[in-house]
This record gives C-alpha cells, sequence and structure tokens, in this order.
C-alpha cells in the first residue's frame, strides 16, 4: 500500500466485528511482546459493552486498522481514566501514518468526551509522539515503569494503582 493513499477514520459500525478481529490478529502476529489474545480483548470489550472508544482506519472503503478505549479503574476511586488499547493496523499498511490518524481520532474522542485522562501500556518512543508520559506514583503492577505512560487533558495526573477492565484477560 503506498502512503499516498487517503485514509478516513470512523467509529466502528455493527458488521465490522469480524474485519475487527482480523486485523488485530494479523497486526500482533508477528509483535514481540504481544500475547496474541489482542483480538479476542477486542471481542470482550464489546461484548462487556466497555468500547468506550472504537475507531476504524479505511482505505478504499476497506478496513485496515482500529483501536480500541476502554475505561480503567485506579486504585485511589478517581474516576474518568481510560486505557487506549489495542491499536491494530495491517502489517503491510504500517508505518505509513494509519496509527497515527487512529491514535489523534481517538484521543479527539476522548477529550470530547469530557474524560480525565487515559493510560497506554507501550513503547514509550511511540506514544510520546502524543503526550504520553510516565508519572510517578500511577503504576500498573508487574510492567517495567518506562512502559506504563499517561495522558491528562487537564494537566492533573492521579495516583494509584491502574486496572484494565477484566476484559483483558480474554483467553483463546
Amino acid at each position: 500500500m503506498r502512503s499516498s493513499v487517503d485514509i478516513e477514520i470512523s467509529n466502528e459500525k455493527s458488521g465490522d466485528e469480524a474485519r475487527i478481529h482480523q486485523i488485530t490478529k494479523q497486526a500482533f502476529l508477528s509483535a514481540p511482546h504481544a500475547d496474541h489474545t489482542e483480538q479476542l480483548i477486542v471481542d470482550a470489550l464489546r461484548r462487556a459493552g466497555a468500547l468506550t472508544v472504537s475507531k476504524v482506519a479505511k482505505a478504499n472503503g476497506e478496513i485496515i486498522g482500529h483501536v480500541a478505549i476502554s475505561p480503567v479503574t485506579l486504585s485511589t476511586g478517581v474516576t474518568g481514566w481510560f486505557g487506549l488499547g489495542p491499536i491494530s493496523v495491517l502489517p503491510q499498511c504500517q508505518r505509513l501514518g494509519v496509527g497515527t490518524q487512529l491514535m489523534q481520532s481517538a484521543l479527539a474522542a476522548l477529550e470530547k468526551m469530557e474524560a480525565s485522562g487515559c493510560v497506554v501500556l507501550g513503547d514509550p518512543a511511540y506514544y510520546g509522539r502524543f503526550g504520553f508520559k510516565v508519572i510517578d506514583g500511577l503504576v500498573f503492577p508487574g510492567v517495567p515503569a518506562a512502559y506504563f505512560q499517561a495522558l491528562s487533558f487537564s494537566g492533573e495526573f492521579p495516583k494509584g494503582e491502574v486496572t484494565y477492565h477484566e476484559a483483558f484477560s480474554a483467553q483463546g
């Protein structure tokens, strides 16, 4: 796929589920840190009604990428925070800016909803480009601190332990 292809970002609609499942599976197939259940997580979030934001990227009318955002829980009881991920782009369409457009659209949707902020578990170099950063006192147990980052829409960051939706333990 050429980088000159126009990408359209829109909300997931009924009938997109199977294609999103397929794209998410393909996107993480050779990812080194993946547990290869990412597509099952998206399916479980959808079934639980916990896909707060679910955006697709289309090129020539065909879905080539997806981003999911779901609520997270903080041990301190702070509300209004969400977790980004998984974010998936077909391998042949990666590094063309599709993920960037999905991220920008998803974060704009959260901000429009007046969310407090968003957390992500992933590559600091990639997510740092969108304003995510490591926050002292905001933790996701069991992962290296450098890979758990947050973005606040108000400039204020909570403290505490973050728990993702139970769908993140979905298994095949």
